[in-house]
């Protein structure tokens, strides 16, 4: 998934006025109601099923049945697990939360809750959030996306991260034999592998093209700017501000600096970053794992490197995190039921064993993060680390209108391409989000 779905997240026209009746979020039907102790309900579910949709590629065989396993131990009821393709699935859960049968557990990403929590479609999981994290820490990433003007909707399951991607060999002839940590010793090695490439006119020493916004915001955010923020129900689009502008600032640099010109105006995806790192065209790029790198060329393999981006804040860049959350339709009639599954899937055993061993994906918590590395490789820690310092979309229904439209992709892409300056790009950008985001 990380590939795939880091690039789609959001990116899916998800309808907004959803047509769905308000719900209490406290319970579904036929169950206890909210609790009074925070703690996930005990229920006797002999003789129940639950249906669990879950999304395709996102766990694997093993993994589901290691929850379920657990969850039919616990409560003797069954499960359904019904696997979902992206194709279509905005409009198919849009009109499943509005029945009075929904599935009663979801795996939804991070980014697309507030969007189906918007007109009461998810559960109020407030209430419970502490008896759910299990004593971890959830990456912000996956719990700030879902937490809607202080209401969670949704549980973390698993996160993706970037962290630059090297070609070692390429790098050490040109000089550079150790990783960067600073963002000075990053510059300085790329210098040393642009000049020693000069030749090439088509070779990037760092590809970064300019539509890559995933990329952008980690300088945004580094700089101390937001994409947006909210007060008192008002949301405000950030670009303007002295923070975000210094931020704009430092990727055109060192987008123009390191990257081709062509770049300025094209997205990962054409050409394809990792066909240029495979094929010699770059030395660096920003991704979320080296699979479609090994899959293009498996010799690489023993050349690749990796490290999280370092920022001119002193600090690594704050990452763009994909992934998926768990979320519980409130037309659940099962929601007791459905809570303990998600604690299930959320738990450290879980995570430590089957997200991270057996589905590879970076876990849902800190903790998790910081177990984990202790088994990893160096090339796969990089991703890990990357993730300790995450960021994520607004929590705002209207936000995937303005992924769906490119309207981000273009104002980084103006940037970089120079077509608009920076102060002129983000007031653009500022106003019409600012519009966007605050449709009712």
């Amino acid at each position: 998934m990380a590939i795939r779905k880091l690039a789609t997240i959001g990116a899916m026209g998800i309808v907004t006025a959803l047509a769905l009746t308000a719900c209490s979020g406290s319970a579904g039907a036929g169950n206890a109601g909210a609790p009074t102790d925070g703690k996930v309900p005990e229920v006797d579910g002999s003789g129940e099923k639950i249906t669990v949709w879950v999304m395709q590629n996102d766990y694997t065989p093993e993994t589901l049945d290691a929850i379920n396993a657990k969850f039919t131990e616990l409560t003797g009821a069954e499960v359904s697990v019904q696997s979902q393709t992206w194709d279509g699935i905005t409009t198919k859960i849009t009109t499943a939360l509005a029945t009075d049968t929904p599935p009663d557990v979801l795996d939804v990403g991070n980014t697309q809750i507030a969007s189906y929590a918007a007109n009461g479609g998810l559960l109020d999981l407030t209430p419970y959030k502490d008896d759910l994290a299990q004593g971890q820490t959830w990456l912000d990433g996956l719990v700030d996306p879902a937490t809607v003007d202080g209401t969670l909707y949704g549980v973390p399951g698993f996160a993706g991260a970037r962290a630059v991607i090297y070609n070692k060999k390429m790098w050490a002839d040109a000089g550079v034999t150790e990783a960067p940590t600073t963002y000075d010793e990053l510059t300085a090695a790329l210098d040393k592998v642009k000049a020693a490439n000069a030749q090439s006119a088509d070779f990037s020493a760092f590809y970064l093209p300019g539509q890559y916004f995933y990329a952008g915001m980690q300088f945004v955010w580094d700089a101390g700017g937001d994409i947006a923020t909210e007060k008192d129900g008002e949301w405000t689009s950030g670009f303007s501000s002295d923070e975000a502008i210094e931020g704009l600032e430092a990727f055109k640099e060192f987008q123009n600096e390191y990257s081709t010109a062509a770049s300025a105006t094209l997205d990962t995806f054409e050409p394809n970053q990792s066909q240029l790192f495979a094929d010699g065209k770059t030395s660096a790029i920003l991704n979320t794992n080296t699979g479609a790198i090994l899959k293009i060329n498996p010799a690489l393999e023993a050349d690749l490197g990796t490290f999280p981006f370092p920022g001119i804040s002193g600090e690594a860049q704050p990452v763009m995190l994909g992934g998926s959350d768990w979320a519980i339709p409130a037309k659940s009639p099962k929601s007791d039921l459905a809570l303990n599954w998600v604690k299930i899937a959320a738990s450290p055993e879980i995570q430590q064993e089957y997200v991270v061993g057996v589905d590879k994906w970076i876990p849902n918590s800190v903790e998790g993060i910081e177990f984990a590395q202790e088994s990893l490789d160096e090339v796969r820690s990089s991703f890990f680390t990357a993730a300790l310092t995450s960021k994520a979309t607004p929590a705002n229904a209207n936000w995937t209108t303005i992924e769906s439209n490119k309207a981000i992709n273009n104002l980084f892409s103006g940037i970089a391409s120079g077509s608009k300056s920076v102060e002129e790009a983000a007031k653009d950008f500022d106003a019409d989000a600012d519009k966007t985001l605050n449709i009712e």
